[in-house]
């Protein structure tokens, strides 16, 4: 991938209705989804919708396709690998095969995400010193 195409590409993913929309798109696999149910599934007015599909679509992370009336939108997994790939590059000394394996349609994280409380908790714990976690304890 060329440097100008991650750019656009970055620029397409860096809003949060974008961002979100692709990420249902993914989820929903190579089917795709018809533009109405992902309105309703990210609560986006037909309009404000249409603007963000044709960013991701420019940007050449989504295809789209007829289906009667419906258009159906799905993700482009090869150019979201090239992405993937075009940032992770350079990763590992150049062996990126070691540490950032590309998605197919359809597979699932390689990661498990840790709960929030989890991760708030532990993050409170290490934001409090020793001598105020110790009168905690003492009330």
């Amino acid at each position: 991938m060329e440097t100008e195409k991650a750019v656009v590409a970055l620029e397409s993913l860096a809003q949060q209705s974008r961002l979100g929309i692709f990420r249902l798109l993914v989820g929903a696999g190579p089917d795709g989804l018809p533009a109405g149910q992902i309105a309703g599934k990210m609560a986006l007015p037909a309009a404000t919708l249409s603007f963000h599909l044709s960013q991701l679509k420019h940007a050449g992370l989504l295809a789209c396709r007829r289906e009667g009336r419906s258009l159906i939108y799905s993700a482009d997994f090869a150019a979201m690998n090239d992405l993937v790939g075009f940032l992770t590059d350079h990763c590992c000394g150049g062996d990126a095969a070691q540490c950032a394996p590309a998605c197919a349609p359809g597979c699932a994280p390689a990661i498990k995400p840790v709960a929030r409380s989890a991760s708030r908790a532990a993050a409170r714990r290490r934001t409090v010193s020793p001598k105020t976690r110790n009168q905690r304890k003492t009330r």
